[in-house]
């Protein structure tokens, strides 16, 4: 068993990293005061590959395994969770459309999803139906022409923002049957956006409504086949869930960094602070919680590649305990900091509202340990 990256591994983080600190941490601050990241960004991540980084190379991709794209959001979520989070989401549209579409639909659309001209938004929570998924209720009704929806997706990332939406909606009767993915272009007739939402973190990341009022899309904008949309949906959440993960072990990581650095800095009773036995044990809580995040979270990329049976328990359970950690190393560095981790200058404050959601998203965590005690007793 070989816990090491190779040599390739080690490149694609490296060259994620450097991005990153280049391009985007010296202005994370920026874009989460104007709450908004620059479209003129993502074509710059799409010059790395990063547009479709588990797209097949078939279809123009990168083709990479899941280990090797939590080490790109990790290596990202060092500069901003917020934006690395967002293109997650991007990416998971990428691989729905490159899995389940139509040869003619892939080469009509991810040529520009791939250089990322197309930024995606995924659309499957709706007002009355978060964890409860398959309760959702926007409709698309089918015509002559296609189909007409009507309906509103609630906390939308890239909601008024992105250039197109991959959207899960009932076609049929209730239950996971009657749900089918389509895909709707920014500019659509009947297509509309709430105001945008004031949250607690990922600021930068522009989220609203995206409503649907005899919303006609022609039908060559299914994605797949009708009634499989759900599975189409759940089957890219096992990565999600690994990547969220992924964004809250770089930004801790970013967090202990500095504030083990601060700590050297800071005196206090005639000594630097990283020389209190007390304040050292908490440097090291946190040295091993994110050392044994990592490898969890490695190790359920790993399954997820490998195809194991229980490759799903494990990107629960990964996603369950990195993003506790992660908040839980924040949180404390955050403390270490004293009231000058409170200020915005120093950057743990935005770290710690940004991580806070990733245990919320991508299934609450909740839902994260229902996954896995029902795994539990099935296989008793």
């Amino acid at each position: 068993m070989d816990f090491a990256l190779t040599e390739e591994q080690s490149a694609i983080f490296d060259m994620a990293y450097g991005f990153g600190q280049d391009a985007i941490a010296p202005n994370a601050r920026t874009w989460e005061a104007q709450g908004t990241i620059p479209k003129e960004l993502w074509p710059q991540v799409g010059e790395l590959g990063f547009g479709g980084l588990y797209v097949s190379e078939e279809s123009g991709g990168a083709g990479l395994g899941r280990l090797d794209a939590t080490l790109v959001f990790e290596a990202l979520s060092m500069a901003c969770p917020s934006v690395a989070a967002f293109l997650s989401i991007h990416n998971m549209c990428a691989r729905m459309i490159d899995s389940f579409a139509s040869d003619d639909f892939k080469a009509r659309v991810l040529p520009d999803v791939l250089t990322m001209n197309t930024v995606l938004s995924y659309c499957l929570t709706e007002p009355g139906s978060g964890s409860d998924a398959v309760a959702l209720k926007t409709r698309a009704e089918r015509t002559n022409e296609g189909y007409t929806l009507n309906g509103t997706k609630a906390f939308i990332s890239g909601g008024g923002y992105s250039d197109a939406y991959v959207c899960m909606v009932r076609t049929g009767e209730a239950g996971a049957g009657g749900v089918s993915t389509v895909y709707v272009k920014d500019g659509t007739e009947g297509l509309s956006f709430g105001a945008l939402e004031d949250k607690m973190g990922w600021r930068s990341q522009p989220t609203a409504q995206v409503q649907f009022d005899d919303c006609k899309i022609s039908a060559d904008n299914l994605i797949g086949e009708e009634g499989k949309g759900f599975k189409y949906a759940m089957m890219g959440l096992d990565g999600g869930r690994l990547n969220i993960a992924a964004c809250s072990l770089g930004a801790a990581q970013t967090a202990l960094t500095s504030t083990l650095n601060y700590m050297g800095e800071r005196k206090a009773f005639g000594q630097s602070i990283d020389q209190f036995q007390g304040l050292q044990w908490r440097l090291a809580d946190m040295e091993i919680e994110l050392q044994a995040a990592r490898v969890f979270l490695r190790q359920a990329a790993w399954k997820l590649d490998q195809g194991a049976p229980d490759a799903t328990k494990f990107c629960a359970m990964a996603k369950k305990f990195v993003t506790e950690a992660g908040s839980k190393v924040v949180d404390q560095c955050l403390q270490l900091h004293g009231g000058y981790g409170y200020l915005a200058d120093y950057g743990i404050e935005k770290l710690v509202r940004d991580l806070r959601v990733h245990q919320i998203l991508e299934g609450t965590n909740e839902i994260m340990r229902v996954i896995v005690a029902r795994d539990m007793l099935k296989n008793r």
